[in-house]
């Protein structure tokens, strides 16, 4: 496996990251006479690397800073609601739970006077140097996947979950609305610890906010035509 380890939990890692990381790992696999395999995963990141990205303006820390206060004064679905007002193409696509995309949306909308949705159709695009051969492995009975995503997490608890949490929890570097806490399952730790739940409460949120996740990353890609299916 490779990167793994590449960032503290506090440190932001971005699409383009993963897209110069990712390449550059294949490079060395393949100069060693092996095939890479990405697994995965995250449709952005995926796009990331076989489409290229468009170059957009770099984050501005004090402009963020005040959209977060925005949010707390007004809420997100206000800042939302902002958002499709001024970039209907963007809002259509980040749901109004998703802080981290809402505050890159209209910051580049703040600073640039111009939707991001725009900047986004501009990317550059050069030819990626491998053929890909995309699978898709998914149990064909939406009953299956759900009973297997409860037992993942259920082993993930009995593999030491709640511990891992707890330790990321006495990092003061650490707070809520990073990236790497908000993730599927940590998000739902994270507020438990916090007292916010009880255990059991704690479980079924979690495993609920697994299936929304697979239930978007099937949606992503049912939409893209060249993916063979297998059932695993």
């Amino acid at each position: 496996h490779h990167l793994v380890d590449v960032r503290e939990p506090h440190e932001p890692y971005s699409a383009a990251d993963f897209a110069g990381d990712a390449l550059a790992a294949m490079n060395d696999i393949q100069s060693r006479g092996r095939v890479p395999i990405l697994a995965g995963g995250t449709g952005l990141y995926f796009e990331a690397l076989f489409d290229g990205l468009a170059q957009m303006p770099a984050a501005d820390p004090a402009l963020r800073a005040q959209l977060r206060e925005e949010a707390q004064q007004r809420g997100w679905a206000a800042l939302h609601a902002e958002l499709a007002s001024v970039d209907p193409v963007a809002a259509a696509r980040i749901h109004a739970t998703d802080p981290q995309r809402i505050v890159r949306a209209l910051e580049v909308h703040r600073l640039t006077g111009e939707a991001i949705s725009a900047w986004q159709a501009r990317a550059t695009r050069s030819r990626f140097p491998y053929r890909v051969l995309r699978l898709v492995l998914c149990p064909a009975e939406r009953s299956v996947l759900h009973a297997r995503i409860e037992a993942r997490f259920d082993a993930m608890l009995a593999e030491g979950f709640l511990d891992e949490v707890r330790a990321l929890r006495a990092d003061t570097r650490l707070h809520e609305d990073l990236p790497a806490i908000r993730a599927v399952g940590y998000r739902q730790a994270w507020r438990h610890l916090a007292g916010d739940a009880d255990a059991r409460l704690f479980r079924e949120q979690a495993i609920a906010a697994t299936r929304q996740l697979a239930k978007r990353q099937l949606t992503w890609l049912r939409g893209r035509p060249e993916l063979r299916w297998l059932d695993p």
